[in-house]
């Protein structure tokens, strides 16, 4: 079992990374990126910004995985986004 205090595995940026997933929302990214780490799939989140008085509304978070891993974790987002979302008495019961 790792430490806690062991920092998070993100990928090595000489390996070849593809972006598996983007999103407006920075929480959104960091609940996929916590699906992928439970899955033991190694992801790095990157955040993209660009200047608003340019380029309004453009931006957001992408993650990247190893090539390898594409495969799996669509797999995992996939069944993320088929999944309903929570309301806010399951989010109570779940916290609760």
């Amino acid at each position: 079992m790792p430490e806690m205090n062991t920092p998070p595995v993100q990928p090595n940026p000489n390996e070849k990374l593809v972006k598996i997933f983007d999103t407006e929302q920075e929480s959104e990214a960091m609940m996929v990126k916590g699906l992928l780490d439970s899955a033991g799939i190694d992801s790095d989140i990157k955040s993209i910004d660009a200047p608003q008085d340019t380029f309004p509304g453009v931006g957001g978070t992408i993650i990247l995985v190893r090539e390898e891993d594409a495969g799996e974790a669509e797999k995992i987002i996939e069944t993320y986004r088929k999944s309903p979302p929570l309301d806010d008495d399951e989010t109570a019961e779940i916290t609760g």
